[in-house]
């Protein structure tokens, strides 16, 4: 790997932590030691993942999120 992962990183486009090209390579999120699929957003340093409230949406017509803390370990599949 040429590059070490980032420290913040969120599938949301409107987000400053986006970024398409590597979220295009595939990026696994380890979760307190679980491969989780359905994460939103991470931070590692601060040790939390952004995940969706179910099929609730805001009044924008977004999905609300919830912040989960634990241990967070990111990794490119494939690799």
């Amino acid at each position: 790997m040429s590059q070490p992962l980032p420290d913040r990183l969120s599938n949301d486009p409107r987000s400053p932590y986006h970024d398409a090209e590597l979220l295009e390579r595939g990026i696994g999120i380890r979760f307190n030691g679980v491969e989780r699929t359905n994460v939103e957003e991470y931070c590692v340093s601060e040790g939390w993942i952004r995940v969706q409230a179910g099929k609730a949406l805001d009044r924008r017509g977004f999905p609300m999120t919830v912040k989960i803390k634990g241990t967070v370990e990111p990794f490119l599949r494939g690799e």
